[in-house]
């Protein structure tokens, strides 16, 4: 339906300025091709996501105005300084691909140079024009144009095309071609600021996860020094506090106090010791490093739930996906940090989580039957309170390894909350 109505447009706008021409004279049909050229250009750059295919309607365009049958635009390097083809057309590649012109060399390097066009009615009397055009056939060719490409007071390249036509050059031709050069520069630049930004992004990425690596690895280290010896000192101490109460019993102490005080002393190096082993799970889960990345989702989920009166189903598929350590690691974070929101937020009674492999892609879901909220106020301001932090920051760690989050959720309704991290 939308192609028959964009086609039936077409047409309507072709039998449209096809009806204007009957009325006109021939400089007004030549200002009307020169317009329709500008406008298939301006909508190539304002429709079209890659930079080549843009730059091939703005060649074609200008080719098909001035007649021409070989061209090609030029684009600068900043590094070297130099004009390289991008695209080309007429041309044989092995001599496009060689070609690089220094800027302020021959007539294109003059243009990227100073920002003025080059309009030739007949190169055929030129001298120059054969080396500077890099054209292979100049014997068959008359006309010829260099155009610059600019974006923001600067030169991003050169359009150029030759035709086997002489032609005089107005000035309408003039302006039209820089509104052609000045289109094509602005997808030009548009286009490399959006490579610089991504850039950035790689860049600020790479940063997040090596700093997102170090913390793990001081997590493990922390984690492995308090199994190792905090751990190993309490575990001592609750056993001689246990046969401290025990001798009190044989030999007969009945002081109250003293066995009320030896009693609690030893109630409290229990706690401590479960809570320091609840530290060393949360730091760096051992079945995260002795059983792997399932077995250890399981563990949480179950120890921190099923606590709580909630209920956990497990819906996992092709258990034996392998991660990479970094992946495995933040997932699981992941998936603690999910389990956390639904304990503090939910009032769920049961909680489901599924883990699937498809397309070389490993899909994580968490859902639960609680209380649900309103999506849409996620990352809004409430007082000083921002709402779905824990959320926006859970996604922000799926985005480091290419990944997607997305939240489904509406008061009452329940939540559930899916990752999907490419293998």
């Amino acid at each position: 339906m939308l192609a028959r109505k964009n086609q039936t447009q077409t047409t309507e706008a072709a039998l449209s300025t096809d009806n204007i021409r009957l009325f006109q004279g021939p400089e007004d049909n030549e200002i009307i091709d020169a317009l329709l050229i500008l406008s298939r250009v301006t909508s190539a750059v304002s429709g079209l996501c890659e930079l080549n295919a843009i730059l091939r309607v703005g060649l074609e365009k200008t080719l098909e105005y001035m007649g021409g049958i070989c061209g090609g635009i030029l684009l600068l390097d900043d590094r070297d300084k130099c004009l390289t083809y991008c695209v080309y057309r007429g041309l044989p590649d092995d001599f496009a691909r060689k070609i690089s012109v220094k800027i302020g060399e021959g007539i294109n390097g003059r243009v990227a140079l100073t920002g003025k066009a080059v309009l030739m009615d007949d190169i055929s009397d030129e001298p120059e024009a054969a080396l500077s055009c890099n054209l292979t056939n100049i014997k068959s060719l008359r006309s010829f144009i260099s155009v610059p490409l600019r974006y923001r007071e600067r030169v991003l390249g050169v359009l150029t095309c030759a035709s086997p036509l002489a032609r005089r050059f107005t000035e309408k031709d003039m302006h039209l071609l820089h509104s052609i050069g000045d289109q094509l520069g602005l997808a030009i630049g548009q286009a490399r600021l959006h490579a610089r930004l991504l850039n950035k992004k790689e860049k600020i990425r790479q940063v997040a996860l090596q700093v997102i690596t170090a913390q793990e690895e001081e997590k493990k280290r922390i984690s492995q020094e308090l199994h190792d010896e905090t751990c190993q000192m309490l575990a001592a101490l609750t056993l001689n506090l246990q046969v401290l109460i025990e001798m009190a019993e044989l030999i007969g102490i009945r002081d109250n106090k003293f066995n009320t005080m030896l009693t609690k002393t030893y109630a409290m190096a229990v706690q401590i010791n479960n809570e320091v082993g609840r530290l060393v799970s949360d730091l760096r889960p051992v079945l995260l490093d002795s059983l792997g990345f399932i077995p250890a989702i399981r563990h949480y989920a179950e120890s921190c739930l099923l606590p709580l009166g909630i209920n956990v189903n497990f819906d996992i598929e092709n258990a034996g996906v392998t991660l990479l350590p970094e992946i495995e690691v933040n997932l699981f974070r992941w998936v603690q940090s999910m389990i956390g929101n639904v304990v503090r937020h939910s009032q769920a009674k049961n909680v489901n989580i599924s883990m699937r492999e498809k397309d070389r892609k490993l899909e994580i879901c968490i859902q639960d039957d609680g209380i649900g909220f309103d999506v849409t106020q996620l990352g809004k301001i409430t007082g000083k309170k921002k709402h779905g932090m824990g959320l926006m920051i859970a996604k922000e760690r799926i985005k480091l390894f290419g990944g997607d989050l997305s939240v489904h959720s509406q008061p009452g309704k329940g939540t559930a909350v899916r990752a999907v991290i490419p293998l």
